[in-house]
């Protein structure tokens, strides 16, 4: 198997080709999902891939940040300056980026990055339809699922085995960006689950002491390799991009040594004396041998990287007084936790003190002071996350990215770059805000108008006033109980989020859903593992018998199950509901003419290249990103794409989506952060989802939204459980951003994405 490294530094670049790595991955510059860390510069990566192909040691670039439109030309000019430079491959998140880089770029080889949610067998299947090499799959798959999948799918599979793990699947965490723009996916997570929590409402008392619910220990799977070798992978990745290069050092020769001396017990104990050094967090196996492991999670510890120093008894001016629990000297690289805000901050030590005599070092069980940055507090953590003797090291000076300047200044022929600018043609920039009248008007309407006689059936039934909103609509549930929530006008279209729970209200419902019948759309969940698309193809394949040919995907994979050959169970003659227990469906391909594909937000799509790409799998239309701020928006809707394309205007979205339930989770009850944002844990198509206990509205610049192209809006009370009458007040506000009633978040919209 492969040993993949990582580097963010040109020292840890050495550091792990000197300690054995096979290959070693990179942040490509401006496009990698570490943003925070400094970016490469071209010469910089030209000198790493010289380096190390001189040592037979492969370069893959991290390209694995999601692109927004102003973004694209510069990412076809580094794609093409990646091929030029024989970077032996690309890890890719964006459609988009994945779009352009097989149109132009046939060069490149592609991976698919773990941020793409790979989290099944379909979904490994459908990258390596798209072109993929490899596949990063999810963290949260188990040995078990991994060589299942590794027999069902002709491609190479790596997965993490050693580092942080993150609570939500990758992907699919909202919340950094959520609570102020700084998009996760893009590499800018500000990382609120390592904050401590507690249950209650903000506003009333101090709530009970929750704890780090969702700051996850480290991943280290070394006495696992003879497993993850018979699971069929290929490439054991270390996660470590803003990690030391001491700390690079020691992880990959501790790996080095286990796959070069397999079975041989006192090598694996000098390995593992290796990544003590490194001074990780709490190490766990993850979920290779578990779906649900207990030991993912230390509620009562923050999570923080290094070994524990003690907490601050006393602050003054700047200095603190603690006891030790571990021995320490100038030089060496602390982090203070802050337990008020759940804030972080990294120093070099450069004042040690006993009473007034000045120490160069502290043995563990002295009582001491330090020079402390400013903020800290009584009560504060403190970790010693690197010694200083290593850290005054340093690098070998091995690569010189001086000499690699001239070639980098002709690397690209400028008449190719123009050429593809020419076949994408130039984006229609269009300011933000100022009157929209003259603005195109919105796309067509659904293919399945809402006909008058239709309303006043609706309208009768709910008793309600109509309140006219400017955009097409949709409504989304996850529950049938939610069409008891009175409607101001008949959406164009419902959406039902398909689930063991809907699938099995459906038989009771057609009464309901008699005014619906020929608007229906069954929605897939982001997320469906391995065990559960038998499910979902039998129940597909009993829809699809019915006559229900509108679909909603929430991951690119799931097109796989409604390709030719794909199950239908035909529906027998007044069969109103599920079939009896779990039979399987014939081999019988509903008309194709009549299949309608549409992307859900879940897809993750910020660019028009995106759209092209989904287009070419056979989509009808697709929601935009629901974290897309308004100039992002209105620059992809200045295109001429190849989908309708619609947006999520009124949600509670899942910030998190885990596969963890743990024991210490505490469902439908408010958890309050230290920085009093508000959220909720819910359990819903098997996986756990933490939402804002408000919804996001975009409804009152729904009238913006039509004039500048959205095809229609999505009404999504997923998650939710409204008053009768909150959708109606809420809509009432459409068109009138600012003017009374309730104030809603607007998520990104009125903002920027980061």
């Amino acid at each position: 198997m492969e040993l993949l490294a990582p580097a963010g530094t040109i020292e840890a670049f050495e550091a792990a080709v000197e300690s054995g790595a096979d290959a070693i991955y990179i942040g490509a510059p401006a496009f990698n999902a570490r943003a925070l860390a400094r970016h490469f510069s071209l010469a910089e990566v030209a000198a790493m891939i010289d380096h190390a192909h001189r040592n037979r040691v492969k370069v893959y670039l991290a390209m694995n940040s999601l692109m927004k439109e102003e973004e694209v030309s510069k990412a076809v000019e580094e794609l093409a300056a990646l091929e030029a430079l024989k970077a032996d491959a690309l890890i890719i998140q964006d459609l988009g980026i994945s779009y352009l880089a097989r149109k132009f770029f046939p060069g490149l080889r592609l991976h698919a990055s773990t941020l793409m949610g790979a989290h099944n067998s379909l979904n490994v299947r459908q990258f390596s339809e798209m072109g993929f090499k490899r596949v990063v799959l999810a963290r949260e798959m188990t040995l078990n699922e991994i060589g299942r999948i590794h027999k069902q799918c002709p491609v190479e599979l790596e997965v993490f085995v050693h580092g942080a793990m993150c609570f939500a699947y990758s992907g699919l965490c909202l919340f950094s960006s959520y609570l102020g723009g700084k998009s996760g996916l893009r590499g800018r997570c500000v990382q609120p689950c390592r904050r401590r929590y507690t249950w209650g409402s903000k506003g009333r008392g101090p709530g009970t002491p929750a704890g780090y619910l969702f700051s996850m220990n480290d991943l280290a799977g070394l006495e696992l390799i003879p497993q993850l070798r018979q699971a069929g992978v290929s490439s054991l990745k270390i996660e470590g991009r803003m990690r030391s290069p001491q700390y690079v050092a020691s992880v990959v020769k501790a790996y080095r040594l286990a796959l070069d001396n397999p079975a041989t017990p006192a090598v694996l104990a000098e390995a593992k004396e290796l990544l003590e050094q490194a001074m990780g967090r709490k190490p766990s196996l993850g979920y290779f041998k578990k779906a649900q492991p207990t030991d993912i999670i230390a509620p009562q510890h923050s999570g923080n990287v290094g070994l524990f120093l003690g907490k601050i008894e006393k602050v003054t001016a700047n200095r603190a007084q603690m006891t030790l629990k571990e021995p320490l000297r100038l030089g060496d690289r602390l982090r203070i936790h802050q337990e008020g805000s759940g804030e972080r901050q990294g120093f070099t030590l450069k004042g040690l003190w006993q009473g007034k005599v000045a120490l160069d070092k502290a043995a563990a069980g002295s009582k001491v002071q330090l020079d402390l940055p400013p903020g800290a507090k009584w009560g504060d953590s403190l970790y010693k996350v690197d010694l200083g003797e290593r850290r005054q090291q340093g690098a070998k000076k091995g690569i010189q990215p001086g000499l690699f300047s001239k070639r980098i200044a002709n690397l690209v022929d400028p008449r190719k770059l123009a050429q593809i600018s020419h076949f994408l043609g130039k984006p229609v920039n269009r300011p933000v805000g100022g009157k929209t009248r003259e603005e195109r008007p919105a796309r067509g309407k659904s293919q399945v108008p809402v006909h008058g006689q239709v309303q006043a059936q609706a309208q009768g039934r709910r008793g309600a006033s109509q309140v006219q909103l400017p955009l097409e609509w949709w409504l989304k549930i996850d529950d049938f109980e939610l069409l008891k929530v009175q409607l101001p006008t008949p959406p164009s279209r419902l959406v039902i989020t398909l689930s063991r729970q809907t699938f099995a209200q459906f038989s009771r419902q057609q009464k309901r859903l008699t005014l619906y019948r020929r608007r229906l759309v069954w929605a897939l969940p982001p997320v469906i593992l391995e065990d559960d698309l038998e499910f979902y193809r039998e129940a597909i394949g009993h829809l699809r018998g019915g006559g229900y040919n509108a679909w909603q995907i929430g991951h690119v994979g799931q097109c796989l199950l409604f390709a030719v050959g794909a199950q239908v169970q035909p529906r027998e003659a007044g069969d109103k509901g599920p079939p009896p227990g779990r039979k399987k469906g014939r081999q019988e391909q509903a008309p194709a003419e009549r299949l309608l594909l549409f992307g859900d937000y879940t897809l993750n799509v910020l660019n028009s290249m995106s759209v092209q790409a989904l287009a070419g799998l056979g989509l009808s239309n697709v929601q935009l990103a629901i974290e897309t701020d308004r100039q992002n928006l209105f620059d992809v809707l200045g295109h001429k794409n190849a989908l309708p394309m619609g947006m999520t205007i009124y949600a509670q979205p899942p910030l998190f989506t885990a596969r963890l339930a743990s024991s210490f989770f505490k469902y439908d009850q408010p958890l309050v952060s230290p920085k009093g944002e508000v959220i909720v844990l819910k359990q819903c198509w098997g996986q756990t989802v933490v939402v804002a206990d408000q919804p996001f509205s975009l409804l009152p610049h729904s009238t913006e939204l039509a004039a500048r192209g959205v095809a229609f809006g999505v009404v999504d009370l997923s998650h939710m459980r409204p008053k009768p009458d909150e959708l109606v007040a809420a809509f009432r506000q459409s068109g009138q951003p600012g003017r009374g009633g309730r104030r809603f978040s607007t998520f990104n919209y009125t903002g920027t994405l980061l």
